[in-house]
């Protein structure tokens, strides 16, 4: 309610006030709160799954998009998306630019030579950005594009992929004889790509009403769905079954919808009340419309219960504008009695969307914690007072805010929980190892309250911590006898030497690219996921995946193939020329430029590592030439409190080990074991050279079982599968370092390198 209504209203000064809505713009202090995360767990509203269309190779033309524009303390500044040569890949990405940078550099690709940056403006509807590029400038809005796959082409995907899952629900519908009618809901961009006036004020069809009629006819021929369409005249089916609601003007022609005047404000009234007029006739079967085309979230009241598909053929815009386009469909659905019909089975809203699902989700959960105040992954002090306590003459009772209130203060002091109740990393462990015990007192109601703080602390995700810490030495460790004798087997340098033959790497290079993989035109696909809301957040559970879709560009000019392969490969172009003309794959260069570059790129990068591997030939400098153990103590070292280990027989008082947890376990069983003397998780310090780089074992060990001779071992505990896989370039650096070790393996019990992923494998190699 607005204007002097809501002034009367508040002249009564009411005791309460109900108010009815997702997305409130006045917030008041609330008695109780029916939230978005009650209302999906209560399953009062639709479940949420996304269909995201994701692109792959369409990295082929210069690609510009304009994010948003700032003013940070008078320095302008624009974040846009772009295509960046990152690790030898392209890749879409963000980043910070200003006026005057230059995109090539930026990006590392020749594509963007002569792309510049021009001036930016910021400020609340001003932003833009002028981009300088090869054939004039182009200013963009946020949201706009330049270069890239035809957003046309995308969005026909879109469209279609919209009618068939409306078609499929329909057909499911169909053979459960559940009596219920399927709409579909597209949000477009501009209301003349839905329809136009020509010079007389004749309706004409726009680019989307195209697009839907040609995808409509086309799915509806296609044999899934004969049943729906045996007696279906689909020349004029197809054109009954999509209509548009927009603003209308006085002289009864739709416009843009906007509310910043009040014209504006009177001809979205005259479509609000079209659209509830008939928004019981479309839940007849007697209705033969079925697509909806809008071009804003629409008013409030507009939520028909029965659309299961909503396209997004623009951006979401802001926070609460999305929660508005999602919330047209969250209703539950109704039959044709009107009786309203429950359960996830039947109530499922698919987003067809341009994000990924994962961006849709994170999103989505920032959204609501920004509108409604809905603390995710917080357990409340009252959290757990619900839970059922059986006393022993069998009645049953709440636990009660005290109790309650116990409980959490225990999960506080395991530091479980941060003193806001916010969930830490330690508990989403405790519980997914199933290691979280609770006081005896406690015991029976354990199970409820571990259900509870499952849902709350929501999915795995163990972070660095933000203290960083000096890791010091041992000195007992780092000045004995044993590891002295140790650091003397390994601690010499080597240089190397590679033979190889030209000609065959020449050879080996074509045959690569020979045998690569089929190139393939730029192509789409929708990767389907449910989103779960819940208290620990917002979840994307990934589902289903379509096949991928060509898209056709007739408009990709050629890069240099060969000065971008010689950039990437460092061969010369006559030995390029050679490779390339022997793999007779040239032609696909035609097809998708930019995957032919990265599959050519890593065929060959691949058969060098090959060649230099095979070839490499190590030698031992000399005496004076080793890495002395006084680099232990000059050499900082540093490390994360969560991603150490204390130790006692090691050289360092900590052991700085990744998250994947096999160096974890590798030092936890080093300690544990008696014959384990002395040991070192080798620095980043101490480096093997290799042509690829160079190389930083893992481990060096001292074993002596019983009094038995000692065993030195320098051990690398990588994923196995890098260990001979010679494709890769850490595999290729590890056999280069097996090289490296075997040349100073002279003289009275060397030291062995070895592979192996735990330390019981470890003194197998001792047997």
């Amino acid at each position: 309610m607005t204007g002097r209504g809501k002034e009367a209203l508040q002249l009564m000064n009411p005791l309460c006030t109900l108010r009815y809505s997702a997305t409130h713009v006045d917030k008041h202090h609330m008695v109780y709160r029916l939230d978005a995360v009650d209302a999906y767990e209560r399953e009062l509203v639709k479940q949420i799954e996304v269909a995201a269309l994701e692109v792959e190779g369409g990295h082929n033309k210069p690609y510009v998009k304009l994010i948003s524009t700032h003013n940070r303390s008078g320095s302008i500044s624009a974040k846009i998306e772009a295509d960046f040569l990152r690790g030898g890949n392209v890749r879409r990405d963000v980043i910070t630019v200003e006026d005057g940078d230059d995109l090539e550099q930026e990006t590392g690709r020749a594509i963007y030579e002569n792309f510049r940056v021009g001036t930016i403006t910021v400020g609340k509807d001003n932003e833009s950005l002028e981009l300088s590029m090869p054939g004039g400038e182009v200013t963009l809005r946020p949201g706009e594009e330049v270069g890239g796959v035809n957003p046309d082409d995308l969005k026909r995907l879109m469209i279609s992929r919209t009618i068939k899952e409306h078609l499929d629900k329909e057909m499911r519908f169909a053979a459960q004889k559940r009596e219920v009618k399927v709409l579909s809901l597209f949000f477009i961009d501009s209301v003349e790509f839905y329809r136009q006036y020509d010079e007389d004020g004749n309706i004409v069809k726009g680019k989307y009403a195209l697009m839907f009629e040609e995808e409509y006819r086309k799915l509806a021929k296609h044999p899934d769905y004969q049943t729906l369409f045996e007696k279906v005249d689909l020349d004029v089916e197809a054109d009954e079954v999509h209509n548009g609601y927009f603003s209308i003007d006085k002289k009864g022609g739709w416009t843009e919808t906007a509310e910043n005047n009040q014209a504006n404000r009177d001809n979205a009234e005259r479509a609000y009340n079209l659209i509830m007029k008939d928004k019981e006739k479309l839940l007849s079967f007697d209705s033969k419309l079925k697509f909806i085309f809008s071009h804003s979230a629409l008013k409030e009241g507009w939520d028909n219960p029965n659309v299961f598909q909503i396209c997004a053929l623009r951006d979401m815009g802001s926070e609460r504008e999305r929660r508005q386009t999602l919330g047209r469909g969250l209703r539950l659905c109704v039959n044709q009695a009107g009786n309203r019909l429950r359960g996830f089975d039947v109530n499922t809203l698919t987003v067809i969307a341009t994000e990924s699902y994962e961006q849709f989700a994170e999103n989505l959960q920032k959204e609501i914690e920004a509108d409604t105040g809905i603390r995710f992954g917080v357990v409340e002090k009252h959290q757990f007072a619900n839970v059922a306590v059986t006393a022993e003459d069998g009645t049953v009772a709440p636990l009660g805010v005290d109790k309650s209130e116990e409980v959490w203060d225990f999960l506080k002091d395991q530091g479980f929980l941060d003193t806001r109740g916010k969930v830490l990393d330690t508990l989403r462990t405790a519980l997914k190892d199933d290691t979280l015990e609770l006081p005896e007192e406690f015991s029976e109601q354990e199970a409820d309250i571990k259900d509870i703080l499952r849902k709350l602390a929501g999915k795995l995700d163990i972070k660095n911590a933000d203290e960083r810490v000096t890791i010091r030495t041992r000195e007992a460790v780092l000045e004995s006898e044993e590891f002295k004798q140790l650091w003397d087997r390994i601690k010499h340098k080597t240089t190397y030497r590679v033979d190889f033959d030209n000609p065959k790497l020449i050879e080996d290079c074509a045959t690569a690219i020979r045998d690569a993989p089929p190139i393939t035109k730029t192509r789409a696909r929708f990767r389907k996921a449910d989103i779960a809301i819940g208290k620990g957040g917002v979840q994307a559970n990934e589902g289903d995946t379509s096949a991928f879709t060509s898209i056709n560009e007739s408009d990709i000019e050629l890069p240099d193939l060969l000065t971008d392969l010689q950039d990437k490969t460092h061969l010369t172009r006559r030995s390029l020329v050679d490779i390339l003309t022997k793999s007779r794959r040239l032609q696909d260069f035609k097809k998708n430029p930019q995957e032919f570059i990265d599959i050519a790129e890593e065929a060959i990068n691949r058969t060098k590592r090959l060649a230099l591997v095979d070839g490499i030939r190590y030698q031992r400098i000399g005496d004076d030439h080793y890495y002395a153990q006084e680099l232990f103590k000059q050499e900082e070292l540093t490390g994360y409190l969560k991603n150490t280990l204390e130790t006692q027989k090691s050289v360092y008082q900590h052991v700085v080990y990744d998250s994947a947890g096999v160096e974890k376990r590798f030092a936890e069983d080093l300690e544990a074991n008696e014959a384990v003397k002395v040991y070192a998780k080798l620095p980043p310090w101490f480096k093997v050279p290799t042509p690829l780089g160079t190389y930083n074992p893992d481990w060096a060990v001292l074993v002596e079982d019983d009094g038995q001779e000692k065993l030195y071992f320098v051990v690398e505990t990588k994923g196995s599968g890098w260990w001979d896989d010679l494709r890769h370039k850490e595999g290729a650096k590890i056999k280069c370092g097996e090289r490296h070790f075997a040349v100073l393996a002279e003289g009275e019990n060397p030291a062995r390198y070895i592979k192996s992923t735990s330390v019981e494998d470890m003194f197998k190699h001792a047997e």
